[in-house]
């Protein structure tokens, strides 16, 4: 009897503590395992994308300024011509002429002026004399007014004849890539007839067009952002990057010069306009582009996982590893969503333990087995565990 009692006491003290040791360790086990990460801090760029157009900047039409043949073309299609290159020569033989005889009637109109004047020079003094009338002295000096002012009209239309002779030499009115004629050699040109001749268009700067959000506009202007208005006391600027016709970006970046003040009632836009270095002829006037436009930067901004977010009727929670390793679900403000990862605005601390995977086997203050994201041992020993 003596033995047995010593067996049992000896079972009690023994077996006891290892059952329970490994319900212990059973129960440690099954602690729900999260992965968890501090947020980040980072300076968020918020862009909205647009279709746009392209535009060269100056774009300019080569008019026929008076009418006759067109005789001469002085350029390669296509090919870059400077401002105030000679490009078309119109046939000038009637301008010519037109020329010669106001200089004709200016020299008769002054001839005239010459006679008059001596008249009138001639009369005063045998007026003084009372040689001559009154009548006679007021008709010589009427007469040298009206030669006076035909002297007037002589010389304006002087300066019409030689500004028509001129403008049968057709210059460029800019620098710039000039398109293909759209007259032939020979043609009758001039206005109301075909007086378009080329076009001349600057495209080393070109200007995209888009249309912006009502909407955005209001949050960009919320946050102290005017579109077409430089902002020195900022860290940035409104910017804007384009996409090529393969949709591959264009390296350079533009800045918004103009906003339009009125928003189109039709469609809740209103018309932006940027510009852009073009040295390269990269980027063609008239085709469709993709435009990024850099509405704000939130410096410093708190910044988690977007899959560490989740949204239900009461707003948007994560949940957070307290220091006892309790879980506790917290309700946030959640800001613009870029790629991967969202801004909290509200709620959440930079310092504080973010459960970025494993959420789902939680409840408030439940306690949890952590794994820091960023330990790859841990991380590949869970992974072992998993696939054993």
């Amino acid at each position: 009897m003596k033995k047995l009692s010593i067996g049992i006491l000896l079972f009690s003290t023994v077996i006891f503590p290892l059952f329970f040791s490994g319900c212990k360790k059973k129960e440690k086990q099954q602690l729900p395992i999260v992965i968890v990460e501090k947020p980040s801090k980072e300076d968020v760029h918020i862009l909205g994308e647009y279709v746009g157009r392209i535009r060269a900047a100056s774009y300019v039409e080569v008019h026929a300024r008076v009418e006759g043949y067109l005789e001469r073309m002085l350029f390669k299609e296509g090919k870059y011509v400077k401002q105030n290159e000679l490009l078309f020569i119109i046939n000038s033989a009637q301008y010519k002429a037109r020329l010669e005889k106001a200089k004709a009637q200016l020299k008769k109109a002054e001839a005239q002026a010459a006679k008059s004047k001596r008249d009138v020079e001639r009369l005063t003094p045998l007026y003084e004399q009372h040689a001559a009338s009154q009548l006679d002295l007021d008709n010589a000096i009427a007469s040298l007014e009206d030669a006076e002012a035909n002297i007037g009209i002589s010389k304006a239309d002087l300066e019409q004849a030689q500004l028509e002779l001129n403008y049968t030499a057709v210059t460029s009115p800019i620098s710039g890539y000039i398109s293909e004629r759209f007259v032939d050699i020979g043609a009758l040109v001039g206005p109301g007839v075909n007086s378009k001749l080329a076009a001349v268009v600057k495209s080393d700067t070109v200007l995209v067009d888009f249309k912006m959000t009502a909407l955005d506009y209001l949050r960009a202007e919320r946050r102290n952002v005017r579109f077409g208005e430089q902002d020195t006391t900022r860290s940035w600027q409104p910017s804007v990057t384009v996409t090529l016709a393969d949709n591959s970006e264009y390296p350079i970046t533009g800045y918004v010069d103009f906003a339009d003040p009125i928003v189109d009632p039709q469609t809740g836009t209103f018309g932006v306009r940027a510009e852009l270095a073009n040295p390269n002829q990269r980027l063609l006037p008239g085709q469709f582009t993709r435009v990024k436009l850099l509405l704000d930067v939130r410096e410093r901004a708190i910044v988690v996982p977007r899959k560490a977010v989740s949204i239900e009727k009461g707003g948007a929670f994560i949940y957070i590893i307290r220091r006892d390793n309790k879980a506790e679900k917290r309700f946030v403000q959640i800001g613009p969503e870029i790629q991967n990862n969202i801004v909290i605005e509200r709620g959440l601390g930079e310092n504080e333990w973010v459960v970025t995977e494993g959420y789902h086997k939680l409840a408030p203050g439940m306690e949890t087995r952590v794994i820091n994201s960023s330990d790859e041992k841990a991380l590949e020993a869970l992974r072992e565990e998993d696939r054993g």
